[in-house]
């Protein structure tokens, strides 16, 4: 068998029963799937103003049924779904297939699945939906510099229910790619790469985090007395639009095989004191004629690479109002907890807001130097350099942060000059902590309030050439504003240390279900 026609056990079942990649498939191919799988039920699915999957079921009886919303899709009501920002008068808006997202639904043997985009009544992308939001970031930015912008997601989760922490008692901070029978919950994430991969095709790895918790104590009844175990999955790098869908798709996935187990899986930015927190940090680079253009002749960082550091710099102030939305990212955002709280960059640093990894651009075929007897090298073409956002967590509202970060680009390559100074006047080197030039480097917001002022102070980056509907930003601004948290950790900090405690896990804990 050629090599390019080998179909591995993970490999995407509708590829391999249409004999075509995801780009290809059209709504004959979605149909055979339908015949073929006997498919009962056509979920559509999209993402609401929540940043959280919907669905809507739509059971098929014939094809002339299916034929019908595989073109036309279905309506839905933009009042529910975009609350604060779709007249209930005016509500109505479709919701239309995108064909290459469609897959079986694990938890739903006779569903196929279809994540779709918002349209109005005009027959225009509604422009106010996030994802929509995005596409319009992505094709400015290609547009105006001949430069794609790709992206991966780092999910960070802790799983939380009754497993036996006293057997095989994992340490405190000491759970980062820590093996059974010191983590409990293995087979369970096993499950989750499994789902994550067939559907999406771009898991990149999956381990044990740092964090684990014997026993949480809490108010709520959900978490009382259970433990929990941090783990991770990365997904691979792919074109930015995309890369949201699949950070929202692939937390869909993590909870639901989470509940199915009687787990709880959070996303919470901080679950305890003296815990690891959970970030999502997004992995970027520029492609240029399909080539990673992030690293030069030498191996180091192109000019590109670094326009692109000036303009994440430059938007970084305000994209924590996108990042980080709710009280609790601010417990995570503090000093000394491989998490960013300085405006800057360095490499392989993960107190820095932007760090730039490891990425093989010096070396090759490392394997051949403890593996003597392998002699055929393996020929990877390209640069894999990436530039690594610390501060987001699974608070974010993914569509909007990416269109952020999206624009960010597209201003440090038409900004070369400013955007070169601003990475050179951001960089550090070693511990941050001990830099020199610490107090002179730009802080993060502390405060979903404050983050929500200096989101209004940049609006204007934003809202340039109609990407970002002013409406959104103020339903963002509006929405931090309601956290009421000013001074957040100021105040904490002058509260008695029980009392200081007992207040501190109740702002962890409140949004349960919210990330």
């Amino acid at each position: 068998m050629e090599k390019n026609n080998q179909h591995f056990a993970l490999s995407n079942p509708i590829s391999i029963l249409t004999g075509k990649s995801k780009n290809d498939w059209t709504r004959d191919d979605l149909i055979k799937v339908i015949l073929e799988k006997q498919i009962e039920i056509v979920t559509f699915n999209y993402t609401g103003i929540d940043g959280k999957l919907k669905e809507l079921k739509i059971p098929i009886s014939d094809r002339k049924h299916a034929e019908l919303i595989l073109s036309e899709g279905e309506r839905c009501d933009g009042s529910s779904l975009f609350k604060g920002m779709v007249d209930p008068g005016k509500s109505d808006l479709y919701v239309v297939p995108v064909y290459k997202t469609a897959f079986l639904n694990p938890f739903d043997e006779k569903s196929l699945n279809i994540i779709c985009r918002f349209i109005d009544r005009d027959g225009n992308l509604a422009d106010f939906a996030p994802d929509n939001i995005l596409r319009k970031a992505t094709h400015s930015l290609t547009q105006n510099t001949g430069i794609e912008l790709h992206s991966f997601g780092e999910l960070e989760f802790y799983l939380i229910g009754k497993s036996d922490m006293n057997i095989f008692p994992l340490e405190k901070q000491k759970g980062y790619h820590a093996t059974a029978p010191f983590t409990k919950t293995g087979q369970i994430l096993n499950e989750m790469l499994r789902y994550v991969t067939q559907i999406t095709g771009n898991v990149k790895y999956a381990h044990s985090e740092v964090g684990s918790i014997r026993q949480l104590t809490t108010e709520y009844e959900e978490l009382k007395n259970k433990s929990a175990e941090q783990v991770e999955i990365e997904l691979l790098e792919t074109p930015v639009d995309e890369a949201a869908d699949m950070v929202v798709l692939s937390g869909w996935i993590i909870r639901n095989v989470a509940y199915k187990h009687g787990y709880i899986a959070t996303f919470f930015p901080k679950l305890d004191f003296e815990h690891a927190g959970n970030g999502l940090h997004f992995h970027n680079s520029l492609m240029k004629n399909g080539e990673n253009i992030m690293t030069n002749d030498k191996g180091e960082l192109s000019n590109e690479a670094k326009q692109l550091i000036g303009g994440l710099c430059h938007y970084a102030p305000s994209l924590t109002a996108f990042g980080n939305m709710v009280s609790s990212s601010y417990l995570r955002l503090v000093p000394h907890h491989e998490a960013p709280t300085k405006v800057c960059w360095s490499e392989s640093n993960r107190s820095a807001l932007i760090r730039v990894p490891l990425a093989w651009t010096k070396f090759n075929n490392l394997a051949m130097k403890v593996n003597p007897q392998q002699t055929e090298k393996h020929h990877h073409y390209g640069s894999r350099q990436t530039v690594e956002l610390r501060s987001p967590d699974g608070s974010a509202n993914v569509h909007l942060l990416l269109a952020g970060v999206a624009m960010a680009a597209e201003w440090g390559l038409t900004n070369p000059k400013d955007s070169i100074i601003l990475t050179n006047n951001s960089y550090v080197s070693h511990n941050i902590h001990t830099n020199p030039n610490l107090q002179e480097l730009a802080e993060l917001a502390t405060s979903c309030v404050e983050s929500s002022e200096l989101l209004l102070q940049q609006r204007m980056l934003f809202e340039r050439d109609g990407i970002f509907p002013r409406n959104v930003i103020d339903y963002v601004s509006e929405f931090l504003q309601r956290e009421n948290d000013l001074n957040l950790n100021k105040r904490l900090m002058a509260l008695p240390d029980e009392e200081k405690l007992v207040e501190s896990r109740r702002i962890m804990h409140k949004h349960l279900n919210r990330h």
